[in-house]
């Protein structure tokens, strides 16, 4: 059973049928949420956005993946972001005062709205279809994905997303570690430094031996100016000279720990 955010017209419900591992899927509430069902075990998997195309890293569920021991993410996939205007069948956008959607829904279509509906409020929501829940009269709006179909409500033409080409990139995460993935095409890793200078520059040297596709910072928790390092490349696990490399950095890291090979 896959785990996801719902409800079920949610993004990371298309993202949980796309890994299609079987046994069914069970939606939840929030994230932390989500991580603590897998953690116990009321799920073999859980479906988590890592990354927007548009908007950078989910940072709630970056935190989560560094903070939740037990757990390994073992595939990703991208799903492309297809935004919509839903209102009330009927409605006069003109007349929208107030849009409901989920935060980064409505950070995606700001140029959007600031154009079209220049004095609305934004309430931002638990997920895009959450929102759309909450249209109760023709002055309000929400932002919902493409696929999404609710009873009353109809869908603008057209993709009013500030940037078109957008997808977010789902791991599928199960309880583990690291030696229970055979062979992977990349490794996910946190790491931190010693706060001198240089000491970042050192830590990226000994990874020169494989390519590096991504690298994020996030702020220490309880150590103000101090920041982990959240870094992929592309290797096997399962290879010696990745296993080396690996080694070499764990050894020069203040902390270190693999969150997905995949």
């Amino acid at each position: 059973m896959i785990g996801y955010l719902g409800p079920q017209g949610s993004y990371s419900r298309l993202a949980a049928e796309t890994f299609g591992k079987g046994g069914g899927l069970k939606e939840y509430i929030n994230f932390s949420e989500l991580f603590d069902g897998l953690v116990k075990g009321e799920c073999e998997y859980i479906a988590v956005p890592i990354e927007n195309s548009i908007n950078g890293g989910v940072l709630q569920n970056i935190d989560l993946m560094q903070k939740t021991e037990g757990i390994i993410a073992v595939e990703e996939c991208a799903v492309q972001i297809d935004h919509r205007l839903a209102t009330l069948k009927g409605a006069d956008i003109g007349g929208i005062k107030r849009i409901y959607s989920h935060r980064q829904a409505l950070e995606q279509c700001a140029e959007y709205i600031a154009r079209n509906f220049p004095g609305a409020e934004l309430v931002a929501c638990t997920s895009t279809t959450a929102g759309a829940a909450l249209i109760k009269d023709r002055t309000e709006a929400g932002i919902v994905g493409a696929h999404v179909r609710c009873e009353g409500l109809e869908l603008s033409a057209e993709n009013i997303a500030d940037f078109k080409p957008n997808f977010t990139r789902f791991l599928l995460v199960q309880r583990g570690d690291a030696s229970s993935v055979k062979s992977s095409e990349k490794i996910f890793f946190s790491a931190t430094c010693r706060h001198k200078p240089g000491e970042l520059l050192d830590l990226l040297i000994l990874i020169r031996g494989l390519n590096m596709t991504k690298i994020e910072s996030r702020p220490v928790k309880g150590k103000p100016g101090e920041y982990r390092f959240f870094i992929e490349v592309e290797g096997d696990v399962s290879d010696g000279n990745a296993r080396r490399i690996l080694g070499e950095v764990k050894k020069a890291a203040n902390s270190f720990k693999i969150l997905g090979c995949y």
